[in-house]
């Protein structure tokens, strides 16, 4: 019996939302200050995954996901891989039609020039690149599908809201997707601890994920050497970042989102972008102790 129970803790202890762990007060306390005198909304969810403890601030806030939408989306494909549905190398053909207007490398190919899957899985996270991240999210059955095997897995605040039936309010007010800085969190340990259909599978997802081009916020404050996996997403109003940080004896989970950010500008001096650094500094050197 007492076995029986020891299980369910643990059980609930991993459930998508659940927020049982233990608080860093420590940490708590170095980056509460800083979101306290952010200029817009911020949302925050660390998670030392050895020792379970956690930060939340405002982490079960919906947040627009802008590209980070690109992880579910990397989820419903593979998905469709693992059916058989598609290979990973498979040769695809790419279309004029599919074109999403922006400086897009895939939208430079040329009208029925091949490309392999895979390609288009890593320009999609790699680059963020939309146009072969719209046509994966077609491939992958759309969003409303992708949206179902999100639920599947416990994770109801993330949702593919671009090209899906009956989500146009949604999009509306959150774009792309949405989220939590925790779910998104959540998501990412899942698939860290091999959660989404096998442990191949997301050993691929993971290295998919540590390929990130734009690497100048909140992933410029942890060291090379360090394998992260990461995806960032900007519009406007809203700039945000997850990461999974391979730090040696505490890797951590570090789930950053803003919206309706008052600094607007594209440079490297954004406030929602420096914020991004000052909080991933702080927590790689709290968990990086000399």
């Amino acid at each position: 019996m007492q076995k029986v129970l020891l299980f369910l803790i643990c059980l609930f202890a991993l459930l998508p939302g659940t927020m049982a762990q233990a608080t860093d007060k420590k940490l708590l306390k170095a980056v509460q200050p800083l979101l306290q005198a952010f200029h817009g909304e911020a949302g925050l969810y660390i998670k030392n995954l050895r020792t379970g403890k956690t930060v939340a601030i405002n982490a079960d806030t919906l947040f627009p996901t802008a590209s980070i939408v690109k992880i579910p989306i990397l989820i419903g494909i593979m998905d469709k891989i693992r059916q058989g549905v598609y290979t990973y190398h498979q040769s695809m053909v790419y279309k004029d039609s599919l074109l999403y207007a922006g400086s897009d490398i895939l939208g430079s190919f040329k009208n029925n020039e091949p490309v392999e899957l895979s390609k288009l899985i890593m320009l999609m996270l790699t680059t963020s690149d939309n146009t072969a991240s719209l046509w994966l999210q077609s491939l992958a059955d759309g969003g409303t599908r992708i949206n179902q095997l999100l639920d599947s897995f416990g994770f109801s605040a993330t949702r593919v809201n671009s090209r899906t039936p009956g989500r146009e309010a949604d999009r509306s007010q959150y774009g792309w997707g949405q989220t939590t800085p925790a779910n998104m969190g959540l998501l990412m340990e899942k698939i860290y601890r091999g959660g989404f259909f096998n442990d191949s599978t997301a050993q691929a997802m993971l290295r998919l994920l540590g390929r990130n081009y734009w690497d100048e916020e909140a992933l410029s404050q942890v060291p090379a050497h360090i394998f992260v996996a990461s995806k960032n997403g900007a519009v406007d109003a809203s700039r945000s970042e997850v990461l999974l940080v391979m730090a040696p004896g505490n890797p951590y989970i570090l789930s950053i989102f803003t919206k309706n950010i008052v600094d607007k500008s594209w440079d490297i001096s954004n406030e929602a972008w420096v914020l991004a650094r000052q909080l991933s500094k702080i927590a790689w050197q709290h968990f990086n102790k000399p």
